[in-house]
Parts: structure tokens; sequence; C-alpha cells
């Protein structure tokens, strides 16, 4: 009986500590920016910006005016960064506000 119990709580602890980090279509354009960028320093950054999660596709310094991805947990774009007028405003507000979560990948 005390081997149930002490399995089943293990169970429970291992299964509440193994959240998934990104949503399946994130993950689907994580894998698909992987794949296609060539680019040293690319990375694909986690922010909490207006109280959402969004996710920062940065293709690197390989290209003048390349652009960053603003892209929200549910796959919805929010925005770009950069690009050839060096925009650094998504919905109005300076990205600079946003708070790094973690970094999900980096070449």
């Amino acid at each position: 009986m005390k081997s149930i119990l002490l399995a089943t709580i293990c169970f429970a602890i291992f299964t509440s500590s193994c959240e998934k980090p990104t949503s399946e279509c994130i993950q689907n354009k994580i894998d698909d920016f992987k794949r296609s960028n060539t680019c040293p320093k690319a990375n694909v950054k986690q922010y909490l910006f207006q109280g959402r999660t969004v996710y920062a596709f940065d293709p690197g310094p390989c290209g003048a005016d390349m652009i960053t991805k603003i892209i929200e947990a549910d796959c919805t774009i929010s925005g770009s960064l950069g690009g050839y007028f060096g925009n650094t405003k998504i919905n109005g507000v300076e990205f600079s506000e946003a708070s790094l979560v973690k970094t999900i990948w980096q070449k």
C-alpha cells in the first residue's frame, strides 16, 4: 500500500513539473525558423509584453534591414521590429518595455 501511495505522489509531482514550454503552433514556427535560418546568433526569445506571452523571432545580424517578428502564443502576429525604418514599437508601445522570460533557441 505504501509503495502505491509513494508511486502516486511521485507521478503527481513529475507530471505537474513538466509543463509544456510553448504551444504546438509556436513550436512548429520555431522548428521552421531553425531550419530556414542560417545566420549565426539567430534566436527565439520569450517575453512578457502588455500582459501577454510573446515570442521574438530574431533572424540575427546577417542582413541589412532584417525584421524580428513578434508572435503571440496563439500564433497571432503582433508586429515586427527593425526593418528599413527601424521600428521599435508593437501596438504603439516601445518593445523595450517587454520583460525577457527566457531564450527558447539560439543558433
